[in-house]
């Protein structure tokens, strides 16, 4: 769920935005109103939402003395007013959208699509962000931890406890040596490119091993490797010479 708060001064107009966020854009979540700019301020601070929903003219002020307070802004706008005038001014703070009373269910259909896709981005870069520095620090010989993004949040795993990974499409199945089953949110190339190449190596299109959990290698075309779980995995023929290659 994408969390959201709605800073409006008319009640009417937060309990109809408050129906058509639920029957349009069911994977936004109200978690909380605020009428003024004081008790606004207060509650973005608090909650951090990852969208707020805004009108312009909030009794004698109007949104942008918030958002003046509040800059660099670590959420997603969209403006819904009365005025069409205030669109340029939008702009200066990155709006995702500006939506004109009363709502469209559409445009606001629309606009919530937007904000999701914007929000899932950002946070799966701060995700991508996060691993790759704890992958830094690893080889650096800081931190033996990393940092795996899940659709949840982060499991923090140490990095030699890692068996293998496996592709799942846009996703990674990574599996430990104390029987755990991640599925990171993030594919299995990336790992490759980050995971230290003197420990895993990329044995098939959807596996990466960790070549200190091999127990066995049986030879064939490619051949396959026995890993500590018990799996059993093909050698790509392609990859075999440079596997091999390996413990020579």
């Amino acid at each position: 769920m994408f969390r959201a708060v709605i800073v409006e001064d008319e009640i009417q107009y937060i309990r109809s935005l408050k129906k058509l966020l639920k029957e349009n854009c069911p994977q936004i979540e109200v978690v909380g109103e605020a009428k003024d700019i004081r008790s606004a301020h207060k509650m973005i601070n608090e909650l951090n939402p990852d969208l707020v929903f805004m009108d312009i003219v909030l009794n004698q002020s109007n949104a942008f003395d918030l958002l003046d307070k509040m800059l660099p802004l670590n959420f997603e706008i969209i403006f819904i007013t009365k005025h069409e005038s205030y669109t340029l001014k939008a702009i200066k703070y990155n709006a995702l959208d500006y939506l004109i009373k009363p709502v469209d269910p559409l445009e606001l259909q629309q606009a919530g699509r937007k904000a999701i896709q914007k929000i899932t981005t950002k946070y799966l870069n701060q995700q991508l962000d996060l691993l790759m520095s704890n992958i830094r620090d690893t080889q650096q010989g800081n931190s033996r931890k990393i940092a795996i993004p899940t659709v949840e949040g982060f499991v923090f795993i140490n990095m030699f406890d890692i068996i293998r990974c496996e592709a799942n499409g846009a996703y990674t199945l990574i599996f430990t040596n104390k029987k755990e089953k991640i599925t990171a949110s993030r594919n299995i190339k990336e790992y490759e490119d980050v995971l230290p190449k003197s420990q895993f190596f990329r044995i098939h299109n959807s596996h990466l091993v960790n070549i200190n959990r091999i127990l066995r290698y049986n030879k064939g075309r490619g051949g396959t490797v026995t890993m500590e779980d018990g799996t059993q995995i093909e050698v790509a023929s392609r990859r075999r010479n440079e596997f091999i290659n390996m413990f020579q």
